[in-house]
């Protein structure tokens, strides 16, 4: 007879744990088998070992680590880091035997000064020991450890691998041990200075940055400063002797030095940024080895809170960092791919050095601000703009466009200069340099607004509306009119209705394009200019509304889902512009339209389905109570999307790679990477908002859904993954309630009464006062107040004495916690050498935190005032 699986898996562990070593070394060959069936197998018999004889197993998995150049060490290595990690599934340190536990401390340390131990080995077991010390060292159980690093490290005997190993441990190990370690500054040196390996000073360089970081005061850390001068020479030590992956690692421990303790820098700032520099501008390095030392500089900038105004005082650095990073911009090819691109978002030709160039420029001028930035950016930009090569022009143009953010104040000031420069570009021979200059003309309207648009409309627009006409160039055209969006966003109508009959005549004609990607951008101009004119564009809505009926009903096929869902925005801020009287007739056709697409299957992260809950909204708004047959078949779907749950993944930060899917965002905490889809976030943001306009504008209407809609908001107050969730959730609290009153006072609340109004306050005050205490961000919290008030209004007397002075007290820790903070900014800005656009930045921390003051209309009480305040605020 056959014999039963698991006596047969029985008999498997038994050999396995047997005198004889090779069934235990045939099954972790089986185990990194590429055959399925023997892996699985393999599989079985080693989790029945783990839950059966986890002693023998662990202690023979280490036994076996004595023996480096076992064929199969690497696969014991890995295994028994598992069975003793605290944060693995396989964990059953704490189940074994106290002699097995003191066994396999020993035979750990034994088997990591073995001689011959390759670096991979080394690696996998100086993980493990670090793993296991994190659960003992806290309760002092493992004294021998920190005598085995010390001698590790400071023995004259120690071979290199032993000591880069040792080093490593220590680095991982250093809040637990640095404190009880002898010698440790001497030791450090000493690593740092090690005559012949490179590995050992990049070790004694990750060793000393995880040391410095450990250590509770600046006083202590003091005391290490002068390693700095050997940390900057073991890095220097790693490029000259051409171990770029070691000096990356060594970059990389530098830039979380830099953004954790800028202070530690502060004494030889001058030294260590001239070092980074010359990595960067050194071009026979790799690009990552170059992009690493120009990100430390970058974070070094950004460390305003931890060490004001540093870099502001090296301007002659930020000028070289700035002219480095420009060089990085013309690492851009004329790629076919870049004017036969269908898409706007498609970048054929930008390279790794290109993207990141641009971010640096975005955050440098955000760090450190347009006084600093823009004299270092006018000694450059000249000779760029003026160059015979199309990349430097290019690269001038993209600069601007990427620090007009970090510069808008000073750039306002110089506003005909800066928009000068680049609208001569718009006749620029080369079509990508046309593409930047209208790409820095959306930027500028963005940033510089509504001063530019206030002061230059009568030279940006035309010169947007001759870019159009460029046929030849299908991507310079799109992106002309999509520019047309960032000016309408800050712009008064009486500015722009001037320009429409040419503008709209223009974009209709984009509208019959045989490209599907300068539609789109018509679309997206069509659709703003009638945002920003409202009732001027009814002039218009004849010529118009056919072509947008005429797309919606014909881009069915999937290659044209977006052009379709660019469509629907556009009818629907064009029929909010020109009202309801206008649009009725056409509204019908077109909800007609989007009804039949929402019983149709949707994959669930469709762009449309974002743009379909956005322009039901605006329909709602449009037609108002008329809207209200429609509430059945719009709500199901708008719901489903309001409780959506964010799609997380949590992998291992150690495993290859990133996840190159542009929807997922990813983070990485402790050892783990968190990856969260980003469009199914956006997704239900933009259907919690919708829920809000809904309540808004039908009142007491909405009163059929009002249960439905608390219970999916009210715990998204303090849902932690998205702010704009949160604001959505925070907004509709009142609308709600005001629904729910309404409806009560009229008679449309399918028989209820104050009791049901008493019992929906009840579950939606103290869940904002709740929200109030955890809610990061002042902005949020401002908005909290604000619809706490509202809600208060909404509940009048149904509020008792005890809930009252709940929402005082809360409104009180709120106020105190907002002033402490207040006080301590101010308090840090005295004992530093602020300059003045940090005194600028400091202030503008603090009027934020005045809104909260101002949302409650308590700016000027007392503290010890504020209960007889808050009662009059509420009652009165």
């Amino acid at each position: 007879e056959p014999m039963d699986p698991q006596a047969a898996e029985g008999q498997d562990a038994a050999a396995v744990l047997g005198a004889d070593p090779a069934p235990l070394t045939a099954l972790l060959g089986d185990l990194a088998s590429p055959a399925n069936e023997a892996r699985s197998r393999a599989e079985r018999t080693f989790h029945a070992l783990r839950a059966s004889h986890p002693d023998p197993l662990a202690l023979r998995l280490a036994h076996l680590l004595l023996s480096p150049t076992h064929p199969a060490a690497p696969m014991a290595a890995v295994l028994l880091r598992r069975l003793i990690s605290p944060g693995s599934q396989a964990f059953v340190y704490p189940a074994l035997a106290p002699a097995t536990q003191s066994s396999l401390r020993a035979l750990l340390l034994s088997a990591a000064s073995s001689p011959g131990l390759s670096r991979s080995i080394s690696k996998k077991l100086s993980d493990a020991v670090a793993e296991l010390a994190t659960y003992l060292l806290p309760s002092g159980s493992w004294p021998d450890l920190l005598t085995f690093l010390y001698k590790s490290v400071a023995s004259a005997s120690s071979p290199p691998a032993l000591q880069e190993s040792a080093l490593n441990t220590l680095a991982r190990l250093a809040s637990h041990l640095a404190a009880g370690f002898p010698d440790l500054h001497a030791l450090l040196l000493a690593a740092l200075s090690h005559p012949s390996s490179t590995d050992v000073r990049v070790a004694g360089l990750n060793a000393a940055i995880s040391v410095i970081q450990s250590l509770p005061s600046a006083a202590d850390r003091d005391r290490f400063q002068d390693l700095l001068p050997a940390m900057m020479r073991a890095l220097a030590e790693s490029l000259n002797c051409g171990n770029e992956g070691s000096a990356q690692e060594a970059l990389e421990m530098m830039i979380e030095l830099a953004g954790l303790e800028p202070r530690f820098l502060r004494r030889q700032l001058p030294d260590v940024v001239a070092s980074m520099l010359q990595i960067a501008e050194a071009p026979g390095l790799e690009d990552g080895t170059r992009h690493l030392a120009v990100e430390f500089v970058v974070t070094l900038a950004e460390a305003r809170e931890r060490a004001p105004g540093m870099m502001r005082r090296l301007p002659r650095y930020v000028g070289r960092l700035f002219a480095v990073v420009m060089t990085m911009l013309l690492d851009v090819q004329d790629e076919p791919a870049w004017y036969a691109a269908v898409s706007e978002e498609e970048d054929a030709g930008e390279t790794g050095s290109f993207v990141f160039a641009q971010e640096c420029l975005d955050r440098l001028a955000i760090a450190v601000g347009g006084n600093t930035i823009l004299p270092v950016a006018a000694e450059l930009l000249p000779s760029y703009i003026g160059a015979e090569e199309w990349k430097r022009r290019h690269a001038a143009l993209m600069t601007i466009s990427q620090i007009a953010e970090g510069c808008a104040k000073v750039m306002t000031k110089n506003l005909d200069q800066v928009v000068g420069m680049v609208l001569n570009s718009f006749n620029d021979p080369h079509p990508r340099v046309r593409w930047a200059a209208i790409n820095a003309v959306g930027q500028l309207s963005t940033d510089l607004g509504p001063e530019l648009q206030n002061k230059l409309h009568h030279v940006v627009l035309p010169a947007l509306a001759s870019a159009m006409d460029d046929s030849e160039n299908p991507r310079v055209q799109a992106h002309a009119a999509s520019a047309i969006l960032n000016f309408s966003e800050n712009c008064r109508p009486e500015i722009l209705t001037p320009y429409l009959d040419v503008i709209v005549g223009k974009l209709l004609l984009l509208l019959q394009s045989g490209s599907q990607m300068v539609q789109e951008g018509a679309l997206t101009a069509l659709a703003s200019a009638a945002d920003s004119s409202q009732e001027h564009f009814q002039k218009y809505y004849d010529a118009v509304m056919p072509y947008l009926k005429a797309i919606l009903m014909n881009a069915t096929d999937k290659s044209s889902r977006m052009l379709r869902a660019k469509s629907m925005e556009c009818i629907s801020l064009v029929g909010m512009a020109v009202g309801k009287q206008k649009f009725r007739d056409d509204a019908k056709q077109v909800m007609e339209v989007l009804m039949s697409l929402q019983g149709s299957h949707m994959e669930a992260d469709d762009p449309i389905t974002s743009y379909m809950l956005q322009a039901w909204a605006r329909l709602c708004k449009c037609l108002g109570q008329e809207f209200l047959p429609y509430m059945s078949v719009v709500m199901p779907p708008l719901l489903q999307s309001a409780q959506l749950k964010p799609d997380v993944s949590i992998t291992s930060a150690g495993e290859d790679g990133e996840s190159d899917d542009d929807g997922v965002e990813t983070i990485t905490l402790g050892d783990k990477r968190i990856g969260i889809r980003t469009s199914l976030l956006e997704e239900k943001a933009t259907a919690c908002s919708m829920l809000c306009c809904y309540a808004d504008e039908l009142k007491e209407g909405f009163f059929p859904w009002i249960d439905q809609v608390a219970t999916t908001l009210v715990p998204l107050l303090k849902f932690y993954f998205h702010d704009e969730v949160r604001k959505a959730a925070v907004s509709a609290m009142p609308e709600l309630l005001r629904s729910a009153k309404l409806a009560v006072e009229k008679g449309q609340a399918q028989g209820r009464d104050n009791s049901y109004l008493k019992q929906l306050s009840d579950y939606i005050v103290p869940a904002l006062v709740e929200a109030m205490h955890k809610e990061p961000e002042t902005q949020i919290c401002a908005s909290i107040l604000e619809s706490l008030n509202e809600s208060i209004q909404m509940s009048g007397t149904l509020l008792d004495e005890g809930q009252v002075r709940y929402i005082v007290e809360g409104i009180k820790e709120v106020i105190t916690a907002s002033s402490n903070r207040r006080t301590e900014r101010t308090e840090r800005a005295n004992a530093e050498d602020f300059d003045s656009e940090e005194d600028e930045l400091l202030r503008e921390e603090n009027e934020q935190e005045d809104e909260i003051f101002d949302q409650v209309s308590l700016r000027s009480a007392r503290l010890q005032l504020l209960d007889e305040a808050a009662y009059q605020y509420l009652y009165f």
